[in-house]
Formats: C-alpha cells, sequence, structure tokens
C-alpha cells in the first residue's frame, strides 16, 4: 500500500480526522482529545493507536501523559488543500511548532 494511500485511509474516518484537526494546533494528551471529539477515552486511545502505527502521529511520554502530535507532514497539507479554518495553521509551513518529520 503506498504512503498516500495509507494517510487516506486513516483519515477517512470521522474520529480520526477530528482527532488529527485537533492536533493542528500542536501536541495534546488523550484527556484533551476524547471531550473534544465526543468519544470514549477508550474509543480516542484505540484510533490514536492506528494513527501513531500509520505514522500519521507520533507520541511522547510526559511524566503520566502520553502526548500526541502530527508525524507526517503531508497531513498538514491534506488539511490546507481541504481548506481548513484556522487561519493561523495556514499560513505556516507545518502545522506543528517544531516542525513536523519530512
Amino acid at each position: 500500500m503506498s504512503d498516500s494511500l495509507k494517510i487516506f485511509k486513516a483519515l477517512s474516518d470521522g474520529t480520526r480526522l477530528k482527532i488529527v484537526e485537533f492536533l493542528l494546533d500542536g501536541e495534546k494528551c488523550v484527556c484533551e482529545i476524547f471531550p473534544h471529539v465526543k468519544r470514549t477515552q477508550s474509543t480516542v486511545s484505540i484510533q490514536l493507536g492506528k494513527l501513531e502505527n500509520s505514522g500519521i502521529l507520533k507520541s511522547r511520554r510526559d511524566g503520566k501523559k502520553i502526548l500526541y502530535s502530527i508525524n507526517d507532514f503531508r497531513v498538514c497539507d491534506v488539511f490546507k488543500v481541504l481548506g481548513n479554518k484556522k487561519g493561523k495553521i495556514l499560513k505556516k509551513d507545518c502545522c506543528m511548532m517544531g516542525g513536523c518529520q519530512k
């Protein structure tokens, strides 16, 4: 399966799409993500795992929390092409402070 196909397949699920869009603002822990996407914490954790396995997200431990952020800069481009309304995101070269992996 091509990398582009993996990205589109991962973003084809509504919950995963909302998660990635929410993470365009920067890294977040699951405790911040699940209320935003209006799903249970366990559902969001499963979807975060799928996004991480696909290479779209990365995670890091900070004490007891695991923080998730965008790993593949092409996802930022997908949201730009779709006309994401977050103007501050669209004006940046990349969606993440500190840069996405290229």
